[in-house]
Order: structure tokens, then sequence, then C-alpha cells
């Protein structure tokens, strides 16, 4: 049997797209022109989708420090959020419990230097009626806040140029507290210190990711730099931490959860080793176990990859992102539906 016949098997055996008369992708092939039934693509630009808690919309970004889109699902409509008032673009837009709007984006952006923008954003909240600028929240955010789906609560990271006493590689804190509205002007309260690295037992640079449902006492993030980077939890208040990849040379990146927090998805490479150029979909089970499974293969086609994925609140449907492997980590060309259900039949 050779590895081509192999992966077939395999990918009929998940629920994939191939099937045995399938030639392998070749060079210059694109992955969403080969797209199995239970994948739909349902934007030609944009990046990091969120899904409206009825799941009837999803928010994207046009580009990185681009505009905010929202996405009617079953119409595919599409409306511009952001262009009624001046900025510098955003890196994430998100749903807030109450159907506002979480940004994250730079008070000043100079394109020579866009790393630096994309680690140190502001948050801001745009009431979902847009009938006004968006509300400073009045604190930083490096790359992707977590946002709770039942309650005005958010859990964001700071990176050590905030703390010119902490300037060691990988410095990193991970805060957390409620998001208060007052006279139509919202403002943080209760503000804790959930977890700093150097609080762990090993190096790496942290990056808040998802509230673990349904109880929402447990936080995941994205170890990067550590054994590749792998899944971490972190139960909050107890400060108990949990390694749920664990994997040396591969790397794991959490993105999106299942509704009743028994699994994550992540960008992983556990397909070729090749690093976070080369990812794809994959399901991990939080018990554990490191126990996965392989959902996309567009890394199958030279030169793709699938990243930023979501889960919508019912568990039936993923949302996520294509991507060139030569792309910058977040950068998408498309939004794409995965329907679960679909996928198992």
């Amino acid at each position: 049997m050779t590895k081509w016949h192999f992966l077939v098997i395999s990918a009929l055996l998940a629920g994939g797209r191939l099937s045995l008369d399938a030639a392998p992708p070749k060079e210059g092939d694109n992955p969403a022109e080969h797209l199995p039934a239970h994948i739909t693509q349902v934007t030609w630009f944009g990046e990091r989708a969120d899904w409206s808690k009825d799941g009837k919309k999803i928010l994207f970004l046009s580009k990185t420090f681009g505009d905010v889109f929202e996405l009617e699902v079953q119409t595919h409509r599409i409306r511009n959020l952001t262009t009624r008032f001046q900025h510098h673009g955003f890196t994430r837009a998100l749903y807030l419990a109450n159907g506002d709007i979480l940004l994250s984006g730079p008070e000043i952006f100079d394109p020579k230097s866009p790393g630096e923008a994309r680690t140190q954003c502001f948050l801001y909240i745009l009431d979902k009626n847009l009938n006004r600028p968006p509300a400073p929240l009045g604190t930083k955010c490096s790359e992707g806040p977590a946002v709770s789906r039942r309650r005005m609560h958010i859990a964001w990271t700071h990176v050590a140029s905030q703390y010119p006493t902490e300037m060691l590689a990988g410095a990193s804190r991970i805060q957390e507290a409620d998001i208060v509205i007052e006279n139509g002007k919202p403002k943080l309260e209760n503000q804790r210190l959930i977890l700093e690295s150097k609080e762990l037992p090993f190096k790496c640079t942290m990056e808040t990711q998802n509230f673990r449902p349904p109880e929402e006492r447990e936080l995941t993030f994205s170890a990067y730099g550590y054994q590749g980077t792998d899944v971490c939890g972190v139960i909050l208040g107890s400060k108990m931490l949990t390694n749920y990849s664990d994997s040396p040379g591969q790397y794991d990146e959490p993105e999106g959860i299942f509704p009743d927090g028994q699994y994550t998805l992540v960008e992983c490479d556990k397909q070729n080793l090749k690093g976070p150029s080369y990812v794809d979909l994959w399901k991990l089970k939080l018990d554990g176990s490191g126990h996965y499974e392989r959902l996309t293969y567009f890394s199958d086609y030279p030169g793709y990859k699938a990243s930023n994925p979501v889960v919508s609140d019912d568990g039936k449907f993923i949302a996520f992102q294509m991507a060139k492997s030569r792309d910058d980590a977040g950068v998408g060309q498309g939004i794409f539906i995965y329907d679960i259900e679909k996928a198992k039949k």
C-alpha cells in the first residue's frame, strides 16, 4: 500500500474529502476547489471568524489591521461595521454576551513595524446598534482576548514591553475582568491577575484563548515556544495548570472550543511536523489523554493551510479560514463553514 492510498483510506474513515480514485494534490491545486460535501466556502476574503450566539451571523476581519465585517449565514449578505469612523484597523472582533462587539486594534500604526502593533493593541467596545464610534476600555491587549459566551467577562494577555522591569523573553501575563456599562459607557471592573509566565514550570509566551464551558472555571491558552507550542489550561483562582497536548516537536495552538467543554480545536502540524505554516484543524480531547482527530486536509495541498477555527454555540458548525503557507500567522483568504453532523455521516 502506498502512502497516498493510506492517506485516502484514513481520510475516508475520518469523513474526509478523498476517494480511492482521487489523484494526490499537486503544486498549483487549490483546496477550495476540492471541498468535501461538509465544507462550504462563504466568503472569498477575510480572516478570524467569530459566531454570534444564535449562530445566524459571523464576524470577521477584512485583513489584519482592516475593517470588521458581519456575514448573515443564511443569505450570505455582508456588511461593513467599521466604515463609519476613522481607525487604524483591527486585529480582533468578538461578540460579547449582550451582542456588543469587543474590538482590538492599535491607536498608532506604523506599516514598517506591524508586529509591534499586533502585540500592543487596545481594547474597545462597539455598540451593537452601531450608532457611535467604539468606546475604549483603557487597557492594552497582546494578540487575541477571550470572551465569555454567557456573561460580560473577558480575559486578555499583556506582554513584557509593558513592564520595563520584566523585559525577559516570553514574559507575559493574563488578566480577567467584568465589562460594566454605565450611562452608555463601558468600563472594566473586578480586574484580576490570572497567571504570569514566570509562574510556569517552563518558559513560553502565553496567549489567551477560551474560557472552558459550561462552567468557565478554566481558561485555555497557547504556550508559544514550549515544545514547539502546546495547548494548556489554567484553573481560575487556583492557578492549577494542565498541558493538554504535551507533544514535543509538534505545533499545537488552541483556537475555538466546543460548547460542552470536552474538546478544543487546534491548529496543528501533527500530519507533517513542518511547523505553524503547514497546519490543519484537529480536535483535541481535554481530558489529558492527548487524543486527536484530524478535521481538515488543506495542508495536503502544497502551499496551503487551514487555521483560526471557532465552534458555533450549538456545537453544529465550525467557521475557519484558508491561508497560504507563506502568509503571516492569522492572515486569511476566505471564510469556510464545516458542518459537523454532515461530516459524521
